[in-house]
C-alpha cells in the first residue's frame, strides 16, 4: 500500500505539473496548420509515420495497443497476437462475443445451452480462469464465478471497436488471471459529424434483435451511444440420444431455451486542451437467461422430479473514467484511470420433488471491484521508450441462499481482498533490425501473497527479406478465487468449504516462431511453436469420512504441460478479395496423473474470405473444424472428468452486406450451412442451421 500510494501521490504530482506545461503548449500551438488530437500518439519507422487514435476503427490494422501498452507495430515485438477490428466484425455478423472468439487461433470457446449460456474461453490449453479479460482498460474477470473465469456468454459485440488477443504469459505486465494470455477489448471512439443509426434482425430459434444508437464529435467532445436488445427463443440443447436413454416426452423433447439481454454502451470524451483529454465509458448488461438442460431431464425421469427449470438473472455494470495527458512535447505520455465494476447473478430452480418445491429459494451471486490505476510513458526517442505504472484492486464477493428443509442448511459467505501492483517495461530497438520489449512487475495479495512475474519479447527483422524472427519468454500466476478460499455450505451428508491455505498457480511459458511477407506485403504467412508449464494447479478435491458424508474442497494438487503450433496464412489475392487461414494443434496433459486435460481439441482449423465484387455489396464466408477432445461423460459415471471423448466437427457460415444507398443497408447470413448436428461441450447440443436477416438505416 505504502508503495501504490507514493507512486499515485508521485503521478499525481506529474500529471498536475503536465497539465500547465500541456496548456503552455496549447497556446504556443493554437495558430499551427496542424493538431494532433490529445488521445494520438504517433508511431516513427524508417519507413513511415503513423497517427493511432486509441480506440478509434480506423487504426492501422497492424498496430496493437495492448501489447506493450502503447502503439506498437506488431511487426516489432514478440509477442503472438490477433486483432480483430470493428469493420471485420460487422462483415461476418459476428452478434456474440462467443462468436467471434471462437473463430481465433489459439481459442477454444465452449457454451453450454447455447445463446446466452455459460461460455469458458481455453487459450493454448490453459484454463479458462487463466485468461485476463479487459474492456476499456477495466478488468473485467467475473469475482462471482466459483473459478473467477470471465463468461462472455451474454457479452455482445455492439460497441466493440477493436479486440486484441495476447497469446501467451501476459503476468508481467496485467498481473494475475493473465497466464495463459489477455483479450482486451476497446470500445468504438465517435469522430465526424453526428451518425444516428438502427439495426432491426430476425431469423432462427425466435431471434429478433434491436439496436440503435449514435457516434460522432463535436467541437472538443466525442461520443458513442449504443442501446440494444437481443432475444433468442426455442432452442432446444439436449441430444437426441440423451433424450432416448431417459425416456423423453413430447413436451420434454420441445422444451426449449430463452434469453433475454438488454445492454447499453457509452464511451464518451472531451478534449480539455491539445494534449490533455478526459474519457467515460460503461457497458451495462441486463439478461434473463431460462434453460432446460439433461440435468434437468435426468431429475424427472430419473428421480421423479416435476417441472424443473433453471433461470439466471444477470445484472452486471462496467465503469471506468480516465484522464490522459501528453506532456514536456511529447517525452512523458501518462493516462491516470478510476474503474468499477459489479456483478449481481440470481439463480432459480422451479419444479417439485414429492410434492415439495425443489429450490424454493433463490441462490444469489455478488461481486464488486473497483480499480486505480495509473501508467506513464518516456519517450526517449532512438533510445526506445520506458513504462512505468501501479495498480490497486478491492474485490469483494458474496454468496448466499436461505435454508428450505433438513437437507438445506444454506449458507451466507462474504469476503474480499486487495492487490497492490507495480509494472516497469523498457521497449527499443537495434539498427531497427532487433526489436523487443522486457518487463517486470510485482504483485501484493492480501490472501495468497506476493508474487514477481517478468516477460520478455524479441522480433528480429532480417533485413531485406521481409522475414521476421519472433520469440517470448515469460511467467505468469493465477490466485485463488474468493470462492475457492472461502466457500462455506454444509448440508445432511455433504459439505462444501474452501481452503484458505490455496497458493496461486504459476507458470513459465515460452514460444518461438517465424513470419514472412511476400508480394508487396499481399502475403503474409508463419508459425509459433509454444510451450507453458504450470504448476500448483488448483482443482477440487473429495473426502469421505468415516460417517460416509462427502466432503469437497479445493487443493494444489496437479501439474500440466501445454504446448502445440499455431499458423496463418494471410492472403489479399485481389483488391477486393482476401483470404484467412489459420491452424492450432494443441497438446495439454495433466502431468499428475497423465492424462489429457478436458475439452482441449488437438487441431482447429479456420478459414475465412471476404469479396466486394461491386461496391458496397460484401460476402463473406467461415468454414470452422475444431477436432475431438476429452471431456465429462453425462450417461453412467460422471466422476471422472475425461472419460468422454467429444467428436469434432466443422461449421459452414455466410454473410452478405449490401449498402443500398448512404441511408439504408440490407444484411443476411446462413450460419452451419449444413446443419451439422454436434455438441460442444459433451451433453449440450449446438445450434444447427439457421438463417437470418435484417436492415439498418443511418443518417
Amino acid at each position: 500500500m505504502i508503495l501504490f500510494r507514493n507512486l499515485l501521490i508521485a503521478s499525481t504530482t506529474l500529471m498536475t505539473m503536465g497539465v500547465v506545461v500541456a496548456r503552455a503548449d496549447d497556446s504556443v500551438r493554437q495558430h499551427a496548420p496542424q493538431k494532433q488530437s490529445a488521445n494520438q500518439y504517433v508511431i516513427e519507422n524508417k519507413k513511415s509515420k503513423a497517427v493511432v487514435s486509441l480506440g478509434d476503427t480506423g487504426l492501422p490494422e497492424l498496430i496493437s495497443v495492448s501489447a506493450a501498452r502503447r502503439p506498437t507495430s506488431t511487426d516489432d515485438i514478440g509477442t503472438s497476437m490477433t486483432i480483430i477490428t470493428e469493420k471485420q466484425i460487422q462483415t461476418q455478423q459476428r452478434r456474440s462475443l462467443t462468436d467471434i472468439l471462437a473463430r481465433q487461433p489459439g481459442l477454444n470457446v465452449v457454451q453450454t445451452g447455447g445463446p446466452g449460456g455459460t461460455s469458458s474461453i481455453f487459450m493454448r490449453g490453459n484454463n479458462s480462469n487463466e485468461v485476463k479479460v479487459r474492456l476499456d482498460g477495466m478488468d473485467i474477470n467475473d469475482g462471482s464465478s466459483t473459478n473467477g473465469m470471465f463468461d462472455a456468454g451474454q457479452f455482445v459485440t455492439d460497441g466493440m471497436g477493436r479486440i486484441e488477443i495476447l497469446r501467451g504469459p501476459q503476468s508481467g505486465l496485467y498481473g494475475a488471471d493473465a497466464m495463459a494470455g489477455v483479450i482486451d477489448i476497446t470500445t468504438a471512439q465517435g469522430q465526424g459529424r453526428f451518425k444516428p443509426f438502427v439495426r432491426i434482425e430476425g431469423g432462427g430459434y425466435g431471434t429478433f434483435n434491436q439496436t440503435f444508437g449514435a457516434r460522432g464529435s463535436k467541437g472538443r467532445f466525442h461520443y458513442n451511444v449504443e442501446f440494444s436488445h437481443y432475444r433468442m427463443d426455442g432452442f432446444n440443447n439436449i441430444p437426441s440420444y440423451i433424450e432416448r436413454y431417459y425416456g423423453a416426452n413430447r413436451q420434454q423433447r420441445h422444451e426449449g431455451n430463452r434469453n433475454d439481454n438488454r445492454g447499453v454502451n457509452i464511451r464518451l470524451g472531451y478534449d480539455v486542451t491539445h494534449n490533455f483529454d478526459l474519457g467515460l465509458t460503461a457497458r451495462l448488461i441486463q439478461s434473463n437467461y431460462h434453460s432446460y438442460s439433461l440435468y434437468d431431464l435426468q431429475s424427472e425421469n430419473l428421480y421423479g422430479d416435476k417441472g424443473v427449470r433453471e433461470q439466471n438473472n444477470q445484472n452486471e455494470a462496467i465503469v471506468r473514467g480516465t484522464a490522459h495527458l501528453v506532456s514536456f512535447h511529447g517525452l512523458f505520455d501518462q493516462v491516470l484511470g478510476l474503474g468499477y465494476m459489479t456483478n449481481r447473478n440470481r439463480w432459480t430452480e422451479t419444479g417439485t420433488s414429492y410434492g415439495s418445491p425443489v429450490n424454493p429459494d433463490p441462490d444469489y451471486y455478488r461481486s464488486s471491484r473497483l480499480k486505480v490505476d495509473w501508467h506513464g510513458t518516456f519517450n526517449f526517442k532512438q533510445y526506445g521508450q520506458l513504462l512505468i505504472g501501479a495498480e490497486h484492486f478491492h474485490d469483494t464477493f458474496n454468496t448466499s441462499h436461505t435454508a428450505s428443509s433438513m437437507w438445506d442448511s444454506g449458507y451466507d459467505t462474504s469476503a474480499s481482498m486487495d492487490t497492490t501492483a507495480g509494472y516497469g517495461q523498457y521497449q527499443g530497438n537495434w539498427n531497427h533490425i532487433l526489436y523487443g520489449a522486457a518487463n517486470i512487475r510485482y504483485d501484493a495479495n492480501s490472501r495468497y501473497g506476493n508474487h514477481v512475474t517478468w516477460r520478455v519479447a524479441p522480433a528480429i527483422h532480417v533485413p531485406g527479406t521481409g522475414t521476421i524472427i519472433k520469440a517470448s519468454a515469460g511467467s505468469g500466476f493465477h490466485g485463488p478465487s474468493l470462492y475457492q478460499l472461502f466457500a462455506n455450505q454444509v448440508g445432511v451428508g455433504y459439505s462444501e468449504k474452501g481452503n484458505p491455505n490455496l497458493k496461486a498457480e504459476q507458470l513459465i511459458g515460452y514460444d518461438a516462431g517465424v513470419e514472412q511477407k511476400l508480394l508487396h506485403d499481399r502475403l503474409n504467412f508463419g508459425a509459433t511453436w509454444y510451450d507453458n508449464r504450470v504448476r500448483n494447479l488448483i482443482q477440487s478435491s473429495l473426502s469421505i469420512d468415516s460417517s460416509y458424508d462427502y466432503n469437497y474442497s479445493y487443493a494444489n494438487v496437479a501439474k500440466a504441460r501445454m504446448y502445440g503450433v499455431e499458423a496463418f496464412l494471410n492472403w489479399k489475392a485481389l483488391s477486393n478479395l482476401e483470404f484467412n487461414l489459420s491452424y492450432t494443434w494443441t497438446h495439454a496433459r495433466d502431468e499428475t496423473n497423465d492424462v489429457q486435460l478436458q475439452r482441449r481439441p488437438q487441431h482447429k482449423f479456420n478459414f475465412n474470405t471476404t469479396w466486394t465484387p461491386i461496391r458496397d455489396l460484401t460476402f463473406s464466408g467461415n468454414i470452422l473444424y475444431t477436432g475431438g477432445w476429452r471431456d465429462l461423460p453425462v450417461i453412467g459415471s460422471e466422476s471422472c472428468s475425461t472419460c468422454a471423448k467429444g467428436h469434432g466437427y466443422f461449421t459452414i457460415d455466410v454473410a452478405a452486406n449490401y449498402k443500398i444507398n448512404r441511408y439504408v443497408s440490407v444484411y443476411a447470413r446462413a450460419d452451419n450451412l449444413l446443419n451439422r448436428q454436434f455438441e460442444d461441450p459433451i451433453g449440450y447440443l449446438q445450434p444447427g442451421r439457421a438463417g437470418y436477416g435484417g436492415f439498418m438505416l443511418n443518417y
